[in-house]
Order: C-alpha cells, then structure tokens, then sequence
C-alpha cells in the first residue's frame, strides 16, 4: 500500500521492520506490552467501579425510598397533598407509610430491626422489592392478618423461615397491671427477600393497616415518592415543601441514608483513575527511552533523509508518528484484552471464590463482582491515553531534528 505522506511511510516501516540493534527491538515491545497492562487494567478498573454504581443504584437505591415527606404533626390531608404533587412532573409514583423500629425477636435470638407499613397494591409502584423475593410476595401481606416480610439475612441469624412465628417489640410503652411495658405484637413470616444489603439483615415489611394499629395511630407516618431521576431528590423534595407552604412538613432523600455509600463510590472510582494514570505514564517513559534508542539506531537514516533535503520538522514529524504508532498498537491492543477481561471478570471471580471460599465480597453490599464497560470510559481512557504518549514523543523527536548530518555520517562512520 502507497501512503500520500512519506513521512507517515517512514514511521510505519520504523515500528513494523524492526531494529538491527536487538535491544531496540525488545524496548519497543516493553513499551507496547507496558502500554497494554496499563490501559487493560484501567479499563477492568473502571468497569468494575461501574457495576458497583449500578448494583447500588438498581438494588439498594430501587428499594428504599427515593424520598419521603413527613409531618411534625398528625395530619389527615395526605390524599388531598399526593393529588397536588401528581402534578410535579419530576414525580414517578407515590405512595403512604408508616415506619418505626424495634426489636425481633425468635427462638431465642435478638436483633435490632426497621419496620415499614407499606400498601401491598402501591409498593410495586414505588419498590422494585419484588425482584427480590427469596420466597413469597407482595400480596401475603394481607390487612389484619399480621403477616411480615423480612431480609433472609435475618432469617438466618434468628433462625426462622417461612411459616414462624416472630415477635416485635416497639419502643412504644402500654400500661398494665404491672405497669409500663413495651409493646409486643406477634407476626407471622409469609416471605423472605434478599436484596444483597444490609436491608436483609434489618428491614421487616408489614402491612400498613398492620403498622398503624401497632403503633394506636389512625393515620400514616408520611409519603413515599419515587423519581424519574434520583439525583434530583433533595431539589424536588424542597420544591414540594415550599409549593405546599406549610412549614409543618418535612422531607428526606435517599442522600442522607446512602448518600455516603454511593459518594464514596464515586471517589474511589475517581482515585482508581487517576492513580491507574500513572501506569499509563510510567509505559510512556518506555516509549521515551524506545524513542531515544531507535534514533540512536536511525542515525545515518536520520542523516540520510537531511542530506536529501528533509526538514528538521519532517523529522520531527517522523519519530512523532512513530511513537504514535507504538502508542496506538499498545492502547488498541489493551483496549481490546481490557474489555474481554472485563465482561469475564465476573464468572472468573465466581470460579475461584467458589472453588475456595475465599469470601472477599462479604462484606459488601453485594456478594458477587459486577462489571459494567461503557462507551464513555473507553473513550476517555483512550484519549487520555493517547495524549499521554503523544506528549511522550516530543522530547526524542525534537532531539532527532536537532541532530547534524554531517556529525552523524561521522558518527556512523
């Protein structure tokens, strides 16, 4: 194939033909391999902090509340204030409940538990809770009939199933003979779900009929808004609050519950990044150093091409390209094993925690790796990339065009 710029011809044949010096010839492939275990692992890196942002976004963030307006006050108005915030366009579902905490109590073992009176009919609207399910559903919570739902997590830990009996406790006291007591109320477990957080070790769902008898109150705590976008929650919610104009009301959004999670996810994926960076560079020093070699290697070329007319910027030109070159291979080529890496990332880590127990994600929110490759990061990544060897090429380039032709036939004489 004839290429238009010889110059472009000529840095081809530089990082295609090889060196006559050996050494040469194994610093470009350091510098291609370097090139490639850099934007590999960025790339693996990047993906992973991704599928973390989704799993937290899609499991934890799609079951609890995106926001929720409360009262300092009991109120009766609820239906007439959720006909109003239909209009907010901002506004995907809404929907009552009623919360509190205690503790759970069965065979003996004790846990510290979150209760929430949801509308079996409404959560599905408002919750993706139902993807969940271990075993059971929405709809065995039935009004009066005492029913709860809860984490399988906590299942295990007080040992129970399906079917047991279980018993809250409310921090809410009634006076009896022997005096003040707390309030005690048997369940009856008809599901179990597990989300893969620490909802599963500490959520109970009951009905919301359920919730306020429980708790002697005849109306709900608040109400439960699912957005479009989530990011916005603390803007719409404040909207909310001040179209109302009534300064008894209320709200929190899901930030201030796992604000922290999902920023810190963000940070460290930001860290990652930047550090992973520096990979990148330390394989661009390499091509600095494969540069400076093969213009010791391409003396008398470089001679040669002056001495025919070739202008200092040609050569310049020349390396530039050639460092380009190598540039591109190494970025393309980590690109490529990157992105295989990271789609089988998952199913490799499956195996070998599988095959020995190793457990490392127990202690996340989630108990598998999830990965999730975008378009964007690759772009990004190559770019970055690209720009960091392309910066690299200077320095040895401008050194070739500065060479004498006459010092370097003398040289290679």
């Amino acid at each position: 194939m004839i290429l238009k710029d010889w110059r472009l011809h000529v840095a081809a044949r530089y990082s295609l033909s090889g060196a006559s010096d050996h050494l040469v010839s194994f610093m470009s492939l350091i510098s291609i391999s370097g090139l490639v275990l850099g934007v590999a692992v960025l790339v693996i890196v990047l993906s992973v902090m991704n599928g973390f942002e989704q799993e937290l976004r899609e499991r934890v963030l799609g079951v609890v509340p995106h926001g929720v307006v409360y009262s300092r006050v009991p109120r009766t108005d609820w239906q007439a204030l959720m006909q109003q915030w239909k209009e907010n366009a901002d506004i995907k579902a809404m929907a009552p409940l009623v919360e509190g905490t205690g503790l759970a109590l069965a065979n003996g073992e004790l846990a510290g538990v979150s209760y929430t009176g949801i509308d079996p009919l409404l959560e599905s609207e408002v919750s993706i809770l139902k993807r969940y399910f271990v075993v059971g559903e929405l709809n065995g919570l039935a009004q009066g009939s005492f029913n709860v739902i809860i984490g399988q997590a906590l299942a295990t830990r007080l040992k129970v199933n399906v079917g047991d009996k279980l018993t809250l406790v409310l921090p809410e006291l009634k006076v009896g003979l022997a005096g003040p007591m707390p309030t005690m109320k048997r369940f009856t477990i008809s599901g179990l779900f597990k989300v893969g957080s620490d909802l599963d070790k500490s959520q109970l769902y009951i009905h919301i009929g359920d919730a306020m008898k429980i708790k002697r109150q005849p109306q709900i705590d608040g109400v439960r808004i699912r957005l479009d976008d989530l990011f916005v929650a603390p803007g719409v919610l404040h909207n909310l609050i001040l179209t109302t104009g009534d300064s008894e009301l209320y709200a929190s959004s899901w930030m201030g519950r796992h604000g922290n999670l999902y920023d810190a996810i963000q940070m460290q994926k930001t860290t990652m990044f930047l550090l992973l960076l520096l990979l990148v560079a330390v394989a661009a020093f390499n091509v600095v150093s494969n540069l400076m070699m093969t213009v010791q290697d391409k003396y008398s070329d470089i001679a040669i091409l002056r001495t025919i007319g070739a202008s200092p910027g040609s050569i310049r030109a020349i390396f530039i390209m050639h460092g380009c070159l190598v540039g591109v291979l190494g970025i393309t080529i980590g690109l490529v094993l990157g992105a295989l890496l990271a789609n089988w990332l998952g199913d490799i880590y499956g195996f070998i925690d599988e095959s020995f127990g190793l457990g490392i994600m127990d202690e996340y929110f989630i108990q598998y790796l999830p990965t999730r490759l975008l378009a964007g990061d690759i772009v990004v990544v190559a770019t970055v990339s690209f720009a960091i060897c392309l910066a690299a090429t200077i320095y040895p380039a401008s050194k070739a065009a500065a060479a004498n032709p006459v010092e370097a036939l003398q040289y290679e004489g």
